[in-house]
This record gives structure tokens, C-alpha cells and sequence, in this order.
């Protein structure tokens, strides 16, 4: 701005720079404590409750339990609700990708079913699938993978298509009978399980509800013909397998892990804080993020002591240290939330999710994210097979069916992750999976028939949708 004499208006530059400062304040002013909890106030009006409902109702349910039951805080019950709860944990996490693009995956479970089958049957007979299975059945067995392979290369999909080919290795090679083998034999099995259901959803576009409701019927008729009716494949005979969800860290390893992951989400929080903070991004206050910190590390630290105590009732025979399922599900946690969080897939998951003809047009291949997210959830389904396979010892034809799936999703809905699309995360499945875990665990204890704990459960699920329901239409009217 120019005056009458030429000169420039040092009036009107700072009025210019101080515009500029205010409409850009968001991304280059730091967050102080008291306007961190101002913005979570107004996030909570708005309706995006995240995990708050789950969090609070555990409390609530631990509480409760605590106060009818004086086994529910013993540490031997405790140390049992974790591995208890981790099958379907795992199942719900992988779940947690296919709820954001606002699809949903009903065979999730009985096709963990077939990859728990496969690794049992691998084990009973040694390697000899052919034996096992029979020349037809392991024929067709062979094609599906053949045809996983190709689906994952028509849709350029080439991580998971090298993954699929894995097995036809394991098959062809006859590799004998290994922990270790049949372990990665059943995640490969479903990552080719993924690859045709999201072919199917994303290729051929058909309503995922319909398809996998198709397969989720399917997938039972391969787990009876695998095992035969009446049928059980023990696998407890293998201590490597049976120690998957029923083995324990020693008390070092405890302490390693709470130092490694302690540590890591330390070093992971601050460095986001600090590298935001220098380049003169948006960030949150430094004692919000210090608090975060030190809460998670006080409560990791609780937990990891007070589970390194000897919980044995035998004298003669000591049981201490973290069950091995708790490093399962962090690295699962980590490892999933960093894609969530840090790629572009995950990025392309939530834009997805949130407007799906947006990111289309948005140049996104949307065939290959949505594909992409029905191979995640069968490879998380396999590995929660293989620990609720772990936790039992064996493999029947029920594997994988009655509740698991129901439980799966109720996990993730009731964490937070919304039904709708484009809103949750991975750590939703985790909370989620605890409160059905904790109610599962309770009213067993107190001697519930499944009725009740039907019920309930069906009550807690109820609660979380609605919640859900209500929380999209105030975020939406605000």
C-alpha cells in the first residue's frame, strides 16, 4: 500500500503481515496445555469421541468385576484375560483397515478357521498335505493359490502375490512338519484368502456384505471337509505352538520389553513433537505429549511388575514373566499404526473411507486400496488363529466360527472405530478387545451361563453402535 507521497504505509504493511499471521496461526503457532484441553473439549462436542466411551467403560467394568469377584485382580486371571483375549484382538485389528474404507469383511473368522486347519493338518500329517487332504482337495487347494497369485498381479498388488506363492513352496518342496513352517504356512494361506475376497469386493465390485457373507459360509464347509465332522487336530504336542499363547517371558525379557517398547513410544512421541516443533508446524504442548509419555510408561512399568511376580498356586512350580502374546499384539499395533499413520496407504485407507468418489477423483486407486485392505485383514485373521489355536491346543471344525467374528468386530466398534468409514485406528481394536475380554473373563468367574454373557455382550456392542451413530450425526450437524 502506497501513500499520497509515494511512500509505502508502514501502517498498511503491518496490517497486511499481521493478517497473514493470523489466518496461518494454526499451522505455525505451538499448542499451550490450556489450549490443548480447550480444542479436546470442543473435539468431544463436536462428537469425535475416539476410544473415550471403551476406555471409560473399562474402568467402569474392571471396577465392577473387582468389586463381585476377589479372583477377577488376582494376577494369575489377569495374566489369563490377556492371552484369553488375544485371538480376536488380533482378528479386530486386522478388521480395523476394512471398517475404514467403510466395507466390511463377514468371513473374517471362518477364514481364520481355514488357515488353522491348514496349519494343523500341515502338523498331524508331517508335511504330507497331499496325504492328507486327498488328490482332489489338494489339487483345488494348489489352483486357489495359483489363482491368488494372479489376482494380486492383475491388481498389481505384488508384495501380497509373492507372499501367496509361499505355500505352493511349503506344498511342492513337501517340507516336513515345523513350527516355525506351519506358522508362516498359515499367514501366507491368508494372505491368498485376502487377495480372492478383495478381488471380489474391488474388481468385480460386488456389496463386500454379500461376498464375504458368501465365503463366510464357504470357508465352514472347508474347515469341516479339512477336518471332518466331529473331527480334532491337536497341536499342543508342539511346544513352540502351545507356547505362542500360553508361554511367558522370562523376568529379564519382561524388563527388555518394557524398555524396547517404553522407549520406542517415547523416542517416537517426542521426536514427532520436536520435528513439528522446528519446522514451525502445528504441535501439540510439550507437557501434553511429557504427560502421555509418562502415563504410558508408569502403566507399562505396573503391568510389567506385576507381572514378573510368580503367579503359580504350585509351590513346586514358579510361572511368572509377560505372556509372549503381549509382544505379539504391540509389534502387530506398532507395525500396523506406522501404516495407518505414515503411508500412503494408510493415508489413501482414510481418504477412502471418508469420501470414496473424492479420492477417486483424487487420482487414488481405490481397486487397489480396497483390495490391499481385505489382504491385511486375512493375514491378521491367520496370525489370531494361530493364537486362539495356540490358547486351546487344538483345531476343530467350530474353529473360527460361533462368536469369533462377532467378537472381532464388536472389538473394533466398540474401541471407536466407526462403521461408517474414515474414522478409528488400530489402538480402537486393542481397547475394544479388552472390554470383551474383561466381560467374557468376569462373568465366568462368576459362574454366568453363555446366555448372560450373550446378552451382555450383545448389550456392550448395542451401547458402541449407537454411540457411534449418534457421535456421526452431531459431528455432521455441528
Amino acid at each position: 500500500m502506497t501513500d499520497t507521497t509515494g511512500t509505502t504505509s508502514t501502517t498498511g504493511t503491518s496490517a497486511q503481515t499481521s493478517m497473514r499471521v493470523s489466518d496461518f496461526a494454526a499451522d505455525t503457532t505451538r499448542q499451550t496445555a490450556g489450549q490443548a484441553l480447550r480444542d479436546y473439549r470442543a473435539t468431544l462436542r463436536s462428537g469425535q469421541l475416539g476410544a473415550l466411551p471403551a476406555l471409560l467403560g473399562l474402568v467402569v467394568l474392571v471396577a465392577v468385576f473387582a468389586l463381585v469377584s476377589p479372583v477377577f485382580l488376582t494376577l494369575p486371571n489377569m495374566a489369563n484375560l490377556l492371552s484369553q483375549g488375544a485371538g480376536r484382538m488380533i482378528i479386530a485389528m486386522g478388521l480395523v483397515f476394512v471398517l475404514l474404507t467403510a466395507e466390511i469383511d463377514i468371513s473374517a473368522g471362518t477364514s481364520s478357521g481355514v488357515t488353522a486347519a491348514v496349519l494343523a493338518l500341515h502338523y498331524v500329517s508331517n508335511g504330507n498335505l497331499l496325504g492328507a487332504m486327498g488328490g482332489t482337495v489338494f489339487t483345488l487347494f494348489l489352483a486357489v493359490l495359483v489363482v491368488a497369485i494372479g489376482l494380486a498381479l492383475w491388481m498389481r498388488i505384488w508384495f501380497a502375490g509373492m507372499v501367496a506363492a509361499v505355500p505352493i513352496v511349503i506344498l511342492v518342496a513337501g517340507v516336513p512338519a515345523n513350527p516355525w513352517v506351519e506358522m508362516l504356512l498359515a499367514v501366507t494361506a491368508g494372505t491368498a484368502i485376502g487377495i480372492v475376497t478383495g478381488f471380489m469386493v474391488a474388481k468385480v465390485k460386488i456389496p463386500s456384505f454379500v461376498i464375504t457373507l458368501a465365503f463366510f459360509l464357504m470357508w465352514q464347509g472347508v474347515i469341516l471337509r479339512l477336518i471332518g465332522q466331529g473331527g480334532v487336530l491337536g497341536i499342543n504336542t508342539s511346544p513352540t505352538l502351545n507356547a505362542v499363547a500360553n508361554g511367558n517371558l522370562s523376568t529379564t525379557g519382561s524388563w527388555v520389553l518394557f524398555a524396547a517398547a517404553g522407549g520406542l513410544y517415547a523416542a517416537v512421541a517426542l521426536g514427532t513433537h520436536l520435528s513439528r516443533a522446528r519446522r514451525g508446524l502445528y504441535s501439540r504442548s510439550l507437557s501434553i505429549v511429557l504427560l502421555k509419555v509418562g502415563a504410558v510408561l508408569v502403566l507399562g512399568a505396573g503391568v510389567t511388575a506385576a507381572l514378573t511376580v510368580n503367579r503359580s498356586q504350585n509351590a513346586a512350580v514358579q510361572i511368572s514373566g509377560v505372556p509372549y502374546v503381549v509382544p505379539i499384539v504391540l509389534v502387530l499395533l506398532a507395525v500396523g499404526t506406522y501404516v495407518l499413520d505414515r503411508t500412503r496407504f494408510g493415508r489413501y485407507v482414510y481418504a477412502i473411507g471418508g469420501n470414496a468418489e473424492a479420492a477417486r477423483r483424487a487420482g487414488i486407486d481405490i481397486t487397489k486400496v480396497k483390495a490391499g485392505v481385505f489382504v491385511v485383514s486375512s493375514a491378521f485373521a491367520a496370525i489370531g488363529a494361530i493364537v486362539y489355536s495356540s490358547k486351546v491346543g487344538s483345531v476343530d471344525p467350530t474353529a473360527g466360527g460361533l462368536n469369533t467374528l462377532l467378537f472381532a468386530v464388536g472389538a473394533a466398534v466398540i474401541g471407536g472405530t466407526s462403521l461408517f468409514g474414515g474414522r478409528g485406528r488400530l489402538v480402537d481394536a486393542v481397547v475394544g478387545g479388552l472390554v470383551l475380554a474383561v466381560v467374557e473373563n468376569g462373568l465366568g468367574l462368576l459362574n454366568q451361563p453363555a446366555a448372560t454373557v450373550a446378552v451382555v455382550t450383545g448389550l456392550v456392542l448395542a451401547l458402541a453402535a449407537t454411540v457411534d451413530a449418534l457421535s456421526r450425526r452431531r459431528s455432521y450437524t455441528r
